[in-house]
């Protein structure tokens, strides 16, 4: 009974904290991303083992503020190209959605007279509404822009301070290496997750583009931008990257042609990347059900909405890992897993 109480609370807590927890997630992701990325570059310069941090601390320090510097760099390109390149698109894309609804009854009346489909008015979803939601979601998230910066400002101010509290925080030894352990496999997992599909999903992103840009899908810029973005949502992710597209490519296009090229090259795209590609990469960090990724993207995207769709598998990757560190949680790790195999638990001694 307790159990539930404290259950309905957390859930409750959540709700109704979500307009400050959103925005520090947001802003633990992005310095988390930064800090992923500043990792993988470090790899690339010299003097990055432990035997070399300790005879040479001054060379590799100033390696560590260079991986710094153009992890933060990059981050800021994305931010530039998003404010120049895409958000004037999108505002172009806002303002044809009334003649694209109009379009899509008549592509609705086609189907109704040649294949004999009947769809009621009430039936039609209305695109104009649907993407004022969405837009007032993402401008939720906008909108907390300077929090989203304040965070991220302590949280690298505070990033030297990190290893010097948790040792205060456990001084008992054994616990301390337990949690220690707990702490270091979610970090690195979660780097290695979020640094791999960042580039997978950049990568898909990039050559949608360039492949509706070359069949002459209009707005392949915000198209791709959607596959970039759809590309952390599992499952439905995937499916609304390339709905989206053809959809708009079947009510705007002259003929099926586009239309066909248009599915073509993004399921391919999404074949190739989601499941080829991302399982290899990421594979090992995510040994998780496809069941219980559906049920915790539902249940984070009832919470939070768009952002918990977004967030979910990150999430669902740290309870993985540290419900699989306690005899008491392991089978809940056994349950999110896909094939039973779970994370090595530290042992007490």
């Amino acid at each position: 009974m307790n159990g539930i109480i404290l259950f309905v609370a957390l859930i409750l807590f959540l709700w109704l904290g979500r307009s400050i927890l959103i925005p520090l997630l947001v802003a633990t992701f992005l310095w988390y991303l930064i800090n992923a990325t500043a990792t993988y570059c470090r790899k690339l310069f010299p003097f990055n083992s432990d035997t070399d941090r300790k005879s040479r601390p001054v060379i590799s320090r100033a390696f560590d503020w260079t991986s710094n510097v153009l992890a933060v760099i990059a981050m800021c390109i994305l931010i530039y190209f998003f404010a120049t390149q895409i958000q004037p698109m999108f505002r172009e894309l806002v303002a044809a959605l009334p003649g694209l609804q109009h379009k899509f009854v008549q592509f609705t009346d086609y189907l109704t007279r040649s294949v004999g489909l009947r769809f009621d008015a009430s039936m039609l979803p209305n695109i104009a509404n649907i993407a004022t939601n969405i837009g007032a979601s993402v401008a939720g998230i906008v909108t907390s822009t300077g929090m989203i910066l304040v965070y991220m400002i302590f949280l690298f101010v505070e990033q030297s301070t990190f290893n010097k509290k948790f040792a205060a925080l456990f001084p008992n030894k054994t616990k301390h290496k337990k949690v220690r352990y707990i702490v270091d496999s979610i970090d690195e997992n979660m780097k290695k997750y979020l640094f791999m599909k960042t580039v997978l999903s950049g990568i898909t992103g990039i050559l949608s583009y360039f492949w509706l840009q070359m069949i002459g899908v209009e707005f392949a810029g915000i198209w791709a931008f959607i596959v970039f973005i759809t590309s952390y949502i599992p499952t439905i992710g995937a499916i609304v990257a390339c709905a989206l597209p053809i959809l708009y490519s079947l009510i705007t296009a002259p003929s099926l042609q586009q239309p066909i090229l248009t599915a073509v090259g993004l399921i391919a795209l999404q074949v190739i990347f989601g499941n080829i590609l991302e399982p290899k990469f990421t594979g090992k960090t995510l040994n998780l059900s496809t069941l219980a990724i559906l049920i915790n993207l539902v249940f984070w995207g009832m919470i939070w909405g768009i952002a918990g769709m977004f967030f979910s598998v990150p999430l669902l990757v740290a309870i993985f890992i540290i419900t699989a560190q306690f005899d008491s949680t392991r089978w809940i790790a056994v349950l999110l897993s896909a094939d039973g195999k779970i994370p090595d638990k530290r042992d007490d001694d």
